[in-house]
């Protein structure tokens, strides 16, 4: 993990170069709201330091943050009861766009099945 990657939108939308409004924040993470959103709930939450994907992430402490904000998320976004997805892509081959570990947090309407 590194503490940004120059040119990574995520990093400066953690870092808050970017005017976003966080739905959720800790200290290692932040949460908004995706730009190109697949439900009516549709959340990033992203680690504020650099790391490419779960598979090179290192600290136990900031994966557990991560899933504790997921939670927060769902509670602010009013998805508990009716249930929601997250879902974390790790490469180029699983869809992921940004290569910064991030994870979606997906709910408010019906979802469809997943293979």
């Amino acid at each position: 993990m590194s503490d940004s990657q120059g040119d990574c939108i995520f990093c400066k939308i953690a870092a808050g170069e970017m005017g976003t409004t966080f739905v959720a924040e800790s200290e290692h993470v932040v949460a908004f709201d995706d730009i190109s959103p697949q439900a009516p709930c549709h959340v990033l939450v992203v680690p504020k330091v650099h790391v490419e994907s779960v598979h090179q992430l290192d600290s136990q402490e900031v994966w557990a943050e991560m899933l504790t904000v997921v939670q927060q998320v769902a509670e602010a976004k009013g998805v508990v009861e009716g249930g929601y997805r997250i879902v974390s892509n790790a490469g180029p081959d699983s869809g992921q766009e940004v290569p910064h570990l991030h994870i979606h947090v997906i709910g408010g309407s019906k979802l469809g099945r997943i293979a």
